[in-house]
């Protein structure tokens, strides 16, 4: 993310003082949201994200850009899909359960989730293994 802008949350303003969100935030709320629907194999990542994560670090904002408009917010999700699931059907989900999760968690409305099926992947095929008889 090029800018780095905190979300002040007006609505929450009281007495004890303000409530701010930073946008990696969002991006792992909506990243675990994404991944949780059925359909979804994994999220896109980069080669730095996949290097962390063979040394043992969880990156749960992989596959999530999180943009701040005068508009509003707008999620892009890359994901890669299931091979034979319906992909119109995965991506509304996603699309329903990013927006649900960051409206209950920090009570962000999202002017737009965009999603993006950067690829399919196919079931890891196993060769079966000989039986040796003794």
């Amino acid at each position: 993310m090029a800018e780095n802008h905190i979300i002040d949350l007006e609505e929450q303003k009281n007495d004890l003082g303000k409530v701010e969100i930073s946008p990696e935030v969002i991006e792992v709320i909506a990243g675990i949201a994404a991944s949780e629907v059925d359909g979804v194999a994994t999220m896109r990542g980069n080669f730095a994200t996949g290097v962390a994560e063979r040394l043992g670090r969880k990156n749960h904002g992989k596959g999530v850009k999180v943009e701040l408009k005068e508009d509003g917010i707008v999620v892009d999700v890359s994901v890669v899909i299931i091979y034979g699931v319906s992909i119109p059907d995965v991506a509304k989900k996603i699309q329903s359960n990013v927006k649900q999760a960051l409206q209950t968690m920090t009570g962000i409305d999202l002017e737009a989730v965009n999603v993006h099926v950067v690829g399919v992947q196919f079931e890891s095929q196993t060769e079966p293994q000989e039986v040796i008889e003794e």
